[in-house]
């Protein structure tokens, strides 16, 4: 800890109380760093952002600034501060910084104040300025029609529009929108300009509102990325410099041209006086690419512009003959410039147009306005044809080099050079640009450590380094993605990080929500805040599909625990600066002596920085990577998450309360979720508790194939699918989410004493920081299985609320070694459950969200599919058979899934799911399949034999169908006999070998049908190569087995071989897939 000294005031002098750790605070990702900056500061070479750099030319050559920001965006933040402090602008007074709402009429102050009776008239030639996103342009346009007409009385008006606009109609949220100017500066005559990079931001703002002296002018730029980037720019006008080339430019337009020369024709004459002043070489639309291009394409908008050069300059390179013209003023549009732009070798031209949405880009009436204003140019401007095409796209779409490429080869793919086309094209020189990238919830102590990081590179003069932070308040209550770039020389990336050359993940469960290693190159650094997290934990933590990525791109992972370090223990706001020390530890071990000074005078204090980074070395830690995470289980799919956020804000969440979870809560708790969904972070879903994908299916038929009298109760069960879209294979199995019996969950309510309608917010299951709300009733019926069989971990969890020291201690006896022999009885002769325990000992009453936190939760069961959704698209069959006992006390018991399955009617719904399976057809359809099926084992074979027949329906040749089914009585369980026999009339079944064990004085099994068939199972299965399948009870897999091993010698023989191990080979047609078990 950092101690002020005290002054000297004589002996005795006492020491001052210690100095608090110095804090960073973002402000606003508007400002650079999200610091505040004296207007005095802008100048020369310094870390800025667009929207900084807006609003001091605004402040600084404006007598008035009308400001139109929602409070999230602070487009006037720095305009608003610079007026609190009495900042002068180049006139000699305060600018009056005047902020407004958004909505009808919005401009009308403006329009009153411009012409008001007491106007002092010496201000007339003193721009006014309007700041605001083009959200707000709808509402100005009345004002900004009036002021057009009257515009030759009027002061010079700019206005200054952030191309932002939320939609509610999309999953992006923000919404970079140029249409609505484009739009308004078309429809009124309104000049428009657009800055197309941060570095050119400051003097498009300035001639814009040198252009505000011809006409109305709307100046233009990417308000979500570029604009809040924070950049460093090397020759930033300050406010006397702005102002100077300011009247240097207007004196240097005569009164001569006011009068001779159209609006078009003075912009033009403007920009050249403007070129002269500040030694530029602008121009109204800007050429880049191939010398002699083919095809050009020409855009509009400020990420536009700058990756399309880049993409262009970097295609022209390798001989693709393309290039890009960028509309810089949009309004006046001169035809003649745009012509000059045109490279004489020209043939076709595409023109990527903005349009509102996605119906619009796919209305073959709808044009962008930037199509039309091109095709009139073009079309009696040449003696030869060019074609003109429109590429359209919604304000939703999110700009990369990939997608830029993606519309160059749209155009241009059958003309480039390359021999192969294009999947990336990198426009940064990676080894001289590093790139940094940091996921992390908005509520985390290490929110603010990567803005922190990139204010101490930016130390280095050396370097120029850009910082950005995203934000989404829709995943997780708010998430924050912060991308560093650090290079040798200035850079134009407008766009995520997708090479991360280290990235950090502040909470595991990002994880699941983001494809975070997707952004990263190979051979990168990952590091994951995993808190208390023990090696042997780390591959459980990690998903198995994240853990291959880790492997297949060869990266280095690193954990750091906070929990490690004393010092964050103590006190866990210090984890930001121990954020800070872990990421330059891996990144830039080079400055990590250095940097603890440096970064004591940006936030904490010396002291902290010393002794966290000796803690650092047990905190952060380098995990081994094995190969083995390379492999992944059968059925495990590829992540399929979105790689990036969607901007939906530019600050974090702001939470207004916060309750702990598993606590009993009212209806009113579920009711704000569901109202203000983006505020709690609510998302709604099907059974988000199971952590699996389901959907719901309703009975189509339920039929019983066992007699009434029969002892057992073995049910054929179809669901219709309806509109659910759910898909599955041959082979797999449908998971059924059970329900409990509602009866007994009622009496389970009443005698434990609850009220079934409140509300509990538990964790999932499946993912602890998932919260789900249940009333209840909700919670007994489909979450807690608290008519299952209890663990013995239940009996010592159960202990600790019993205030009968006598049950305690028989609790706690029959969680231990000495009670195995009671507590085995229990479970497997008595099967108690856990409402039974309840029952028994009732001074152990634990809560209900205690009752949630130590009772086991309901488990899907799993049933093989009994059918081919190429035969059946609609719906898929299960057979069961109810599983139902009578206990020792007399007491009906009954299986959980088979009960709830039984009882359900048709057209009732059930929540399903699917799940992969080994039992896989062969690739070919010509192999021979065995099967063996015992029982309700036959499902799963129902679906393989329908499978053929549509493959030999479809003319396919189809290998020899072999099935081998057994059960105790032909009579009373012949499943889907009649079935069996039509497939065997048609040539589908080859042979159908029927084992009814009890129907004769001696038993009959399967293997014994299937030894009477040997010959046919050695044809089919040894010298056809194909494959058997047995599926059912475990029992029989030894016997049937040695059938195979037996057709193994015996074929052997056949074949000459003296010497066969037939235990091996059974091995070798296992890894081959060609000896399937499913047993249970």
């Amino acid at each position: 800890m950092h101690f002020q000294q005290t002054q000297s005031t004589g002996p005795g002098a006492e020491r001052e109380e210690p100095k608090s750790p110095k804090s960073f605070i973002a402000k606003s990702s508007s400002l650079p760093f999200g610091q505040d900056l004296p207007l005095e500061s802008i100048g020369g070479p310094t870390y800025l952002t667009a929207q900084t750099l807006v609003q001091q030319v605004a402040y600084t050559l404006s007598d008035k600034i009308f400001a139109y920001s929602a409070e999230a965006f602070d487009l006037d933040i720095a305009a608003k501060l610079w007026q609190e402090q009495g900042q002068k602008n180049a006139f000699g007074y305060t600018t009056d910084v005047s902020s407004l709402e958004t909505r009808t009429g919005a401009g009308a102050i403006a329009l009153g104040y411009i012409f008001s009776r007491d106007f002092d008239l010496k201000k007339r030639h003193i721009p006014q300025s309007i700041i605001a996103s083009s959200a707000t342009l709808h509402y100005l346009r009345p004002t900004l029609d009036q002021l057009s007409l009257l515009y030759s009385v009027a002061n010079p008006l700019t206005a200054h529009i952030a191309a932002i606009d939320y939609t509610a109609n999309s999953s992006e949220g923000l919404v970079t929108d140029y249409i609505s100017s484009l739009t308004l500066a078309e429809d009124l005559g309104l000049g428009l300009v657009c800055s197309p990079s941060v570095f050119e931001t400051q003097h498009m703002s300035l001639f814009a509102t040198l252009m505000s002296s011809v006409l109305p002018t709307l100046h233009t730029y990417d308000g979500i990325t570029v604009g809040r980037e924070t950049a460093r720019l090397v020759d930033t006008l300050d406010q006397s410099r702005l102002h100077a080339n300011y009247d240097a430019v207007l004196q240097a337009v005569s009164e001569v041209d006011k009068k001779h020369l159209d609006n078009a024709g003075r912009v033009v004459r403007l920009l050249h006086a403007f070129n002269d002043e500040l030694g530029e070489d602008y121009k109204l639309f800007d050429y880049y690419g191939h010398e002699e291009p083919e095809s050009v394409l020409v855009v509009f908008g400020t990420v536009e512009a700058s990756l399309t050069a880049q993409v262009a300059t970097a295609l022209a390179k390798d001989g693709d003959r393309l290039g890009v013209v960028n509309v810089r003023v949009y309004r006046p549009f001169v035809e003649e410039a745009f012509l000059e732009a045109l490279p004489p070798s020209t043939q076709n031209i595409a023109v990527l147009g903005q349009v509102k949405d996605e119906a619009a880009v796919f209305d073959a009436a709808e044009y962008s306005r930037l199509y039309s204003d091109v095709l009139a140019a073009v079309q009696l401007a040449f003696d030869r044809n060019i074609e003109v095409t429109d590429i359209k796209y919604s304000r939703e779409q999110v700009w990369t080099p990939s997608n830029i490429l993606d519309v160059f080869q749209q155009i241009y793919g059958e003309r480039t050079q390359s021999e192969e086309l294009r999947s990336y094209v990198d426009i940064l020189n990676t080894a001289d640009v590093r790139q940094y990238t940091f996921w992390d919830l908005d509520e985390s102590s290490a929110a603010n450590a990567p803005i922190v990081l990139g204010k101490l590179l930016s130390s280095d003069s050396s370097k120029n380094v850009f910082v950005r932070t995203s934000h989404d308040n829709l995943v997780r209550g708010g998430v924050a993605r912060t991308d560093i770039r650090n290079a040798d020389y200035t850079i134009e990336a407008p766009y995520a990080v997708d090479q991360a050359d280290v990235t950090y993940v502040g909470d595991e469960t990002l994880l699941q929500e983001f494809d975070v290693l997707n952004n990263i190159k190979g051979d990168s650094s990952l590091i994951v805040k995993l808190p208390g997290a023990k090696d042997e934990d780390i591959e459980k933590r990690l998903s198995p599909a994240l853990r291959k990525n880790i492997v297949g791109k060869d990266v280095e992972l690193f954990v750091l625990d906070p929990s490690l370090s004393e010092s964050v223990a103590a006190n866990p706001m210090l984890e930001t600066y121990l954020t800070q020390l872990a990421f330059l530890k891996i990144a830039r071990e080079d400055l990590f002596t250095s940097a603890v000074s440096k970064l004591a005078a940006i936030n904490g204090s010396p002291e902290i920085f010393e002794k966290l980074a000796h803690e650092l070395e047990i905190a952060l830690r380098e995990i081994s990577v094995p190969v083995e995470w390379a492999t992944v289980e059968e059925g495990v799919q590829p992540l399929h998450l979105p790689s990036d956020v969607n901007v939906n804000s530019f600050s974090s969440f702001d939470r207004i309360e916060s309750e702990p979870p598993t606590l009993l809560k009212t209806w009113t708790v579920a009711a704000k979720g569901l109202a203000f969904k983006e505020a709690y972070g609510t998302a709604t879903a099907l059974r988000p508790d199971l952590g699996v994908k389901t959907a719901v299916a309703h009975v189509k038929e339920h039929r019983r194939l066992t007699p009434e009298s029969y002892d057992r109760n073995i049910f054929h069960i179809e669901f219709d699918l309806g509109t659910s879209g759910l898909t599955y294979a041959i082979g797999e199995a449908l998971g059924i989410h059970a329900e409990n019996d509602k009866a007994e969950v009622e009496e389970f309510i009443k005698w434990y004493g609850l009220n079934p309608e409140e509300v509990v917010e538990v964790p999932s299951r499946e993912d602890p920081s998932t919260l789900v709300n249940r009333t209840v009733y909700q919670s007994l019926i489909q979450n807690v299985d608290i008519f299952g069989r209890p663990p013995k971990r239940f009996y010592e969890a159960l202990a600790d609320f019993a205030d009968d020291e006598k049950e305690k201690t028989n609790l706690l006896t029959l969680a231990g070694p000495t009670g195995a022999t009671e507590f085995k009885r229990r479970a497997e002769v008595d099967t108690v459950t856990y409402a039974d325990i309840l029952l028994q000992y009732p001074s152990a009453h634990p809560s209900f969200h205690d009752i949630v936190r130590i009772v086991n939760p309901m488990k899907r069961r799993e049933y093989s599919i009994a059918s081919s959704q190429h035969v059946t698209p609609t719906s898929v069959s299960l057979l069961i058979v109810t599983v139902n006992w009578v206990d020792p006390k007399g007491r009906d018991r009954f299986g959980q899934a088979t009960r709830f399955l039984n009882g359900l009617k048709v057209g009732a719904p059930v929540t399903v799911s699917v799940k992969p399976s080994v039992m896989k057809l062969p690739p070919k359809t010509t192999a021979p399949i065995i099967m063996a099926g015992l029982g309700t084992g036959l499902a799963p074979f129902r679906a393989f034999v329908q499978e053929r027949a549509y493959q030999k329906q479809q003319g396919h040749e189809i290998g020899e169908v072999l099935l081998y089914m057994g059960s105790r009585h032909q009579r009373e369980e012949y499943l889907y006999g009649e079935e069996w026999e039509a497939y065997q009339d048609a040539g589908i079944i080859t042979l159908l070998g029927r084992a009814f064990s009890r129907d004769q004085p001696q038993k009959i099994y399967i293997q014994d049908r299937m030894r009477q068939t040997l010959t046919d199972i050695r044809q089919a299965y040894l010298a056809q190569e194909g494959a058997f399948y047995l599926c059912g009870p475990t029992w029989p897999v030894p016997d049937v087995t040695e059938v195979l091993e037996e057709a193994i010698v015996v074929h052997a023989k056949s074949e000459g071989k003296k010497k066969v191990d037939s235990r091996r080979e059974i091995e070798v047609l296992k890894e081959a897939q060609r000896y399937v078990l499913e047993v249970y």
